[in-house]
């Protein structure tokens, strides 16, 4: 079975950080992506609007490097759940886990990010994987 969807797509807000009651960091945000085409001469557009849940270190991360416009590219996995709102009403809402991410377009804070993650990912003890 394979559950696994990769988008590249621009924030539609800034990122919401909090934490779970436990103290586990956790990031809402939501992408769009846009379609492009042209049919009988006419160019059209379709914009779609993902929903995605970033857990621990990159809930931070994205919180601290990216802001409303910022592109991103992730992989994760679809993920439906049930609750009930403010008002009594059940809910389904389909979501995006993201498992692994790459800030795009450059600038300051993404090179920023790069040396900190590089910093993250691999401490000064860690041993030679070969």
């Amino acid at each position: 079975m394979l559950n696994k969807v990769m988008l590249i797509g621009n924030l539609g807000s800034d990122p919401e950080l909090r934490q779970t009651d436990s103290g586990i960091a956790v990031c809402n945000l939501s992408i769009a992506t846009t379609d492009r085409w042209t049919e009988d001469g006419e160019k059209k557009e379709r914009t779609e609007w993902h929903r995605l849940v970033f857990w621990r270190r990159n809930a931070e991360i994205v919180a601290e490097y990216l802001t409303k416009g910022s592109k991103i590219w992730i992989e994760g996995k679809l993920q439906t759940r049930s609750f009930t709102n403010n008002q009594g009403v059940e809910k389904t809402q389909t979501e995006i886990v993201v498992k692994d991410m790459q800030m795009l377009g450059g600038g300051g804070d993404a090179n920023a990010y790069r040396e900190a993650s590089q910093t993250v990912s691999k401490p000064d003890d860690a041993p030679i994987p070969f």
